[in-house]
């Protein structure tokens, strides 16, 4: 897919989900956490069915045996998640007509944060339920929208469709709270510039992530660049550290850095107030967008 089919990609599934705001009472701040769940989930399917062959033929191998593990445990050691089956995509999205689609995906997000301690209370569940409320076929639509999206895209692509969510919510709703959504372009030039080929890398003012996944880009560019010329490389060696104040931002970085195959972990806090990290020397690259439009900060 070139770069003309994934922007008009984009803007196709932004108008389907855009629906919503006329087709509902909810506003973009309400609207935003379901689609991007339903993302996720996408996102999340798409690199399930990619490790499956592996994860089948890892537990088709040892069953029966000491070495015998749970298709769970082979699934996380191979993808980094597990997805049961009425937690995979095309399950939800061929539903009858007659099942409550809302409580499926419930359903789904609960058993994959079961599987996922690091997901526990991020996935949005009960947020299904409201987008009911004028139209039962809500749920089933947005499912049927996002199935646009090709079986087989992955990593790069997905992640660009990911954050041009991101950023059409920001722009639609947060930047007349006093937030901003960091252009990908403008992320890519600071990771490029400071090089986090390992080690630990902290963003006081993350939003959803963002940055930490451009830099996983950067790295598996820099690992690919050395297997080609022979060379060694490290293996996951990058870990990641954030924190921002908003809550739904910190659910959607969790989620940004589970989809990714990211290491690390999100507090909330104000960065101006709290160090959740006890930071001070910790870090070996630290990169933000300071709020540099936050006026009257004590200091």
């Amino acid at each position: 897919m070139n770069t003309e089919q994934l922007k008009q990609l984009e803007n196709d599934l932004w108008s389907a989900a855009d629906n919503l705001r006329a087709n509902t009472d909810l506003k973009s701040s309400e609207y935003a956490t379901p689609v991007l769940g339903l993302i996720f989930l996408k996102f999340a399917d798409n690199k399930y069915r990619l490790a499956e062959p592996a994860i089948n033929a890892e537990f088709a191998k040892h069953k029966g045996t000491r070495m015998e593990k749970s298709i769970a445990d082979i699934a996380i050691e191979k993808c980094g998640f597990y997805l049961p089956d009425h937690a995979r995509y095309d399950y939800l999205l061929n539903l009858p007509e007659q099942a409550d689609v809302a409580k499926k995906i419930k359903e789904a997000m609960l058993d994959i944060e079961k599987y996922k301690p690091e997901l526990d209370g991020v996935l949005p569940k009960d947020d299904y339920i409201p987008l009911t409320r004028t139209d039962k076929t809500i749920p089933s639509q947005l499912l049927k929208n996002f199935s646009n999206i090709p079986r087989d895209a992955s990593g790069d692509m997905l992640g660009k469709i990911y954050e041009y969510f991101l950023g059409k919510f920001a722009l639609a709703e947060g930047q007349g709270g006093g937030q901003f959504f960091t252009p990908t372009s403008v992320v890519r030039l600071m990771v490029e510039i400071i090089e986090p080929y390992k080690g630990t890398v902290y963003d006081p003012a993350c939003g959803s992530g963002g940055m930490f996944v451009q830099s996983q880009y950067f790295v598996e560019a820099h690992r690919a660049e050395l297997t080609a010329l022979g060379e060694a490389h490290d293996q996951d060696q990058l870990f990641v550290y954030g924190q921002e104040k908003t809550g739904d931002t910190v659910k959607l970085a969790k989620m940004n850095l589970a989809v990714n195959g990211l290491r690390g972990e999100i507090k909330q806090a104000n960065s101006y107030a709290e160090d959740p990290f006890n930071g001070f020397g910790k870090f070996d690259y630290v990169m933000a967008n300071p709020p540099f439009n936050v006026d009257d900060v004590a200091v």
